[in-house]
């Protein structure tokens, strides 16, 4: 008999007692045992102890974990629906940056312009669904934002949400010129709970524009994805929100404002690039972070990301490494070749560079600085380390990029990356004088699946063969347990 029922036993014998007056000894020593089992029961009820044990019981009972028949479906590219933000006066030099991700009849969502877009019609079925932004002269007396648009901007969301609300996960929001990787948003989007409070995006490389703004921001440019009952939240109270922030710079600052009243804060994913930067950023997408690679933006205000190629041409290139495989879109890999002394540093899809002298890892993932600031004045500029490369024979790498998928064979694809330009200086003395400048071409095999997600080590590499021709390979595999690549 349980505790519980043992006392409300003696209890009924108390009062069947009392009831009959029976004033005997017996009756006597039951009521004073009852009320003693009694007296026990609330102090052990109170008891930190037993009061866990009771709400681990209670939980057991009510709250048991999903059965495999309640499982929720992984997230697909139709659970997600972009929000993207125009302007009918640069659609026609900024839509090839949205026509180089965005699949007709595949992704769902809408582009929003000030205006209607007459001279740009017939509107082209591989754009996006067209829309005109909702008239916001109601806000005049709360608009004494820098950014004049600003309203228009983020009210994008509150449309996108009226707009496209049924077997919605995620709202992506983007700009224009933005250039998104789907698949590797699907699969990184999918390890998030879709069901909670998510405001997922990054922040800039810029310090001063993450000073001038919020370093909890998302820059909208760069992307940044919001779950579905933070978007319903926001579509409810943003009009109100808005007049609360009539001063702040920028619709991204506002929105993080907005959200951050509603109790969010920033998810950071370093897939996301604002590129708040300015000329050659080679060296970063060189020595791109360890996460899957999601967005880019600003291309307008850097050199093109392939030498040879106006901008439009380079970022279809990149996507043609992408359409094969992208998980290993600019990730990292570094192996060596040790009879010649040399080090290989590979971003697949993009660039492989060879050093004349053995360097670790951890000095390479530091990206070269081969860009500028985008505005001056902070010291240190950026929010990650650089490395310099000088005019160094044993610190300058030789350069080549991605030039095709040559085929796949077997299990393996096959890339290729051909040298950009004469790297011009002596062989490194420190490392035996082996010169790398015979190599114009350098072919990669990676395997067919896809790369490991969150938790897993950057792949290893080797260096399959250096014939005295002018071509090299790399195969990359998964590292060895306990491997050191240094």
């Amino acid at each position: 008999m349980s505790t519980v029922n043992y006392i409300s036993s003696e209890v009924h014998k108390k009062v069947t007692c009392f009831s009959g007056n029976v004033i005997g000894k017996s009756c006597k020593w039951l009521f004073i045992s009852g009320l003693f089992l009694y007296l026990v029961y609330i102090f052990l009820s109170s008891h930190p102890c037993c009061q866990s044990l009771a709400v681990a019981v209670n939980l057991n009972q009510k709250w048991r974990p999903y059965s495999t028949s309640k499982t929720i479906s992984p997230t697909k590219i139709d659970h997600i629906v972009f929000g993207i933000v125009g302007s009918s006066n640069t659609w026609s030099y900024k839509r090839w940056y949205t026509q180089s991700w965005w699949k007709p009849n595949v992704t769902r969502g809408f582009l929003f312009l000030d205006r209607a877009p007459i001279e740009h019609l017939p509107w082209p079925p591989s754009y996006p669904s067209v829309r005109v932004s909702e008239d916001t002269s109601r806000f005049n007396e709360y608009n004494k934002h820098r950014m004049p648009f600003a309203i228009r901007m983020v009210r994008v969301i509150l449309e996108t949400f009226k707009a496209e609300n049924k077997g919605v996960r995620w709202y992506v929001m983007a700009d224009d010129d933005t250039v998104l990787i789907v698949e590797n948003l699907v699969e990184v989007l999918s390890t998030y709970d879709h069901n909670k409070y998510f405001y997922i995006g990054m922040n800039s490389e810029s310090i001063l524009s993450n000073a001038y703004n919020s370093f909890g921001m998302a820059f909208g440019g760069a992307g940044y994805a919001l779950s579905y009952p933070l978007a319903e939240a926001l579509a409810k109270n943003l009009d109100e929100c808005l007049k609360r922030y009539p001063t702040l710079y920028g619709s991204d600052h506002i929105l993080q404002s907005c959200v951050a009243d509603l109790g969010v804060s920033l998810t950071q994913e370093k897939g996301f690039h604002q590129i708040d930067l300015h000329r050659d950023i080679s060296g970063l997408l060189s020595s791109h972070p360890q996460s899957p690679f999601l967005s880019l933006h600003h291309l307008d205000v850097v050199e093109p990301i392939f030498p040879k190629m106006n901008r439009y041409q380079a970022v279809n290139h990149l996507m043609e490494a992408a359409k094969v495989d992208s998980s290993r879109l600019l990730q990292q890999s570094v192996c060596y070749h040790k009879q010649n002394n040399w080090t290989f540093s590979l971003s697949w899809g993009y660039s492989t560079h060879i050093y004349e002298k053995l360097i670790p890892f951890s000095f390479l993932q530091r990206p070269l600085e081969t860009f500028t600031q985008w505005r001056n004045g902070a010291r240190p500029p950026y929010m990650f380390n650089t490395r310099w490369s000088f005019n160094d024979s044993c610190e300058a790498p030789h350069i080549f990029f991605f030039d095709s998928v040559e085929k796949i064979k077997g299990n393996y694809v096959v890339t290729s990356y051909v040298r950009s330009l004469p790297r011009s200086l002596p062989a490194c003395s420190l490392s035996g004088n082996h010169s790398a400048d015979y190599i114009s071409k350098i072919y990669v095999f990676s395997p067919v699946r896809r790369l490991g997600g969150a938790g897993s080590r950057r792949e290893c590499c080797n260096v399959i063969r250096v014939p005295k021709v002018n071509a090299t390979a790399v195969k990359l595999r998964a590292c060895m347990k306990d491997e050191i690549v240094a």
